[in-house]
């Protein structure tokens, strides 16, 4: 067996039928379906498999469906073959399917905190007020100096360090208009706004923290079976009594993925799995590191051609 990372998805990579394969295919992919309705109280799976997809895509239901989605196809995984992983990360949202999978929380814990860090992200600004954008062709400390050129007394602020050259920014939607009109204006640079239902990773989540931190003080952490990396940090876990701390600091400050992915592959997998809907975070590695192959697992045909992989 390779050495394997495992990689989970976050946010926007959600669509009507996700985990249908899966639940077709896996008893142990059904248990985690029907978990997740259990802990919710209403019927996700249905959500998930049928839509409607404007539902689905209230950001409230869309960060449960795809940690289900996810975790349904690890746990279909390693119910067909014996995957020890060496390490795992997950992108925002994701972030909560690594520590499941290293069992330092229990999934229903883990989707019942993830609704609710939905529903907080979206009241904690009102609708129009807050923006994201992503921004192409410029580094760190480019998209760093714009964002206090744009800012002019509001919040504007880098979310995700994503790749080399690919950084969202997040904050007040006039300041991120201000900072999207002035990278127009360079050469070899782009701007697009993006089509999200909240600023996130920015301080305007502070609320939304601060009611999340209620919430995850009423999980049960575990001790991890294997490193997960956090997005505050970029680095790996100290250990369970870390979680809640750094999941609730998640909520407001950037997500460090380029890093993460860095420290990762500093273990040196033979292979880095995404595991869950889509297949960005594959592409984002690409991008960050071509010395690790990477494949994405979110139905049964995937996860058919990677177990030739492994």
């Amino acid at each position: 067996m390779k050495k394997v990372a495992l990689i989970f998805p976050g946010q926007g990579s959600q669509y009507v039928g996700m985990g249908k394969d899966i639940y077709d295919r896996s008893s142990a992919a059904r248990e985690i379906f029907q978990e997740a309705n259990e802990a919710l109280g209403y019927d996700l799976t249905s959500l998930c498999f049928h839509g409607p997809e404007e539902n689905l895509k209230l950001t409230a239901n869309t960060q449960p469906a795809i940690l289900t989605a996810s975790v349904a196809a690890l746990r279909m995984m390693q119910a067909e073959r014996e995957i020890v992983p060496l390490s795992a990360a997950g992108h925002s949202l994701g972030e909560y399917g690594a520590l499941v999978a290293a069992g330092g929380l229990r999934f229903r814990d883990a989707v019942r905190i993830v609704h609710l860090r939905g529903k907080f992200m979206q009241e904690a600004v009102p609708v129009g007020v807050g923006a994201m954008a992503a921004i192409m062709g410029m580094a760190g400390p480019e998209v760093e100096a714009l964002c206090k050129e744009a800012a002019q007394g509001e919040i504007l602020a880098p979310a995700n360090f994503n790749s080399p050259g690919q950084i969202a920014i997040s904050g007040h939607t006039t300041a991120v208009k201000r900072a999207v009109e002035t990278v127009a204006k360079q050469a070899g640079k782009k701007a697009v706004l993006l089509p999200v239902s909240a600023p996130f990773h920015c301080p305007l989540m502070r609320p939304a923290a601060e009611r999340l931190r209620e919430a995850l003080d009423q999980a049960e952490v575990g001790d991890l079976h294997f490193p997960v990396i956090s997005n505050v940090e970029a680095d790996f876990y100290p250990g369970k009594e870390r979680i809640k701390d750094l999941l609730y600091r998640q909520v407001e400050h950037p997500v460090r993925w380029e890093e993460s992915m860095q420290k990762l592959i500093s273990l040196g997998p033979a292979l880095v799995l995404e595991v869950g809907p889509g297949k960005v975070l594959s592409g984002l590695l690409r991008r960050i590191s071509r010395e690790v192959p990477s494949a994405n697992v979110e139905d049964g045909a995937t996860w058919e051609k990677v177990q030739g992989l492994l």
